[in-house]
């Protein structure tokens, strides 16, 4: 099971926010758990009670071996930030073991 650490500043956490970010990391990230020592999710409502794309997901996810991957993605909904900041980490990660595997194949061959 992947540790997901959840923080928020100027805002409220609600339970339904907190299952989806639990949710949507775990889809996102779940071919790679080997990988993965925990993520680190914080989020903030920028401007407060003002309205406006002001809803920020941060995400940093931590690695075996390797360097974070640091994201952030700011909406207007913390659902739509943290989806979109969850898909990009699972591009990202994606990314860099393919490009670790490539290179070591190369290296081998």
């Amino acid at each position: 099971m992947m540790r997901i650490a959840i923080q928020v500043r100027n805002a409220d956490l609600t339970e339904e926010l907190r299952e989806h970010v639990e949710y949507r990391l775990a889809f996102a990230l779940s071919q790679f758990p080997e990988h993965i020592r925990g993520v680190v999710v914080v989020l903030s409502d920028i401007n407060g009670p003002k309205d406006g794309i002001d809803k920020r997901c941060s995400l940093r996810v931590r690695l075996n071996g390797r360097s974070d991957i640091v994201i952030e993605e700011t909406e207007a909904d913390f659902h739509v930030a943290v989806k979109r900041a969850a898909d990009r980490a699972k591009r990202t990660l994606g990314r860099r073991l393919r490009r670790v595997r490539d290179t070591f194949s190369e290296l081998a061959s």
